[in-house]
């Protein structure tokens, strides 16, 4: 059992940058052994997996289009996964999800926790 609680989204103007973060309760001393990842779902468009941790080895993934811009760190003590987003462009406004299962994957249907999701809009 994982409760995500997403946190950081807002607008921003291309070029600038927000943190993310999501709060994981509920079975927390599993949090060193699961994956967790950042999602993100604009309208008309099939959600997409944006970038991955396994929190065991600190191993990361990314996404082409966010390499080199976004970040994804872990802080064990406190439960709490990130996404730092650093020159954003408006094809990355979404609404952002948090997600973590035991193992990693891109298909966001085989993840089994879900956040509510936190919007991120970026103007032009």
């Amino acid at each position: 059992q994982v409760q995500l609680v997403e946190s950081g989204g807002g607008s921003v103007q291309a070029g600038g940058s927000l943190r993310l973060s999501c709060a994981a309760s509920g079975s927390a001393y599993t949090y060193g052994s699961y994956c967790m990842g950042w999602f993100r779902q604009a309208p008309g468009k099939e959600r997409e997996g944006v970038a991955l941790i396994y929190t065991a080895t600190g191993t990361t993934a990314y996404t082409d289009s966010v390499k080199g811009r976004f970040t994804i760190s872990q802080d064990n003590a406190k439960n709490t996964l990130y996404l730092q987003m650093n020159s954003l462009k408006p094809e990355d406004t979404a609404m952002y999800y948090c997600a973590a299962d035991r193992a990693c994957a891109w298909a966001p249907k085989l993840w089994n926790y879900w956040g509510q999701g936190t919007q991120v809009t970026v103007s032009s």
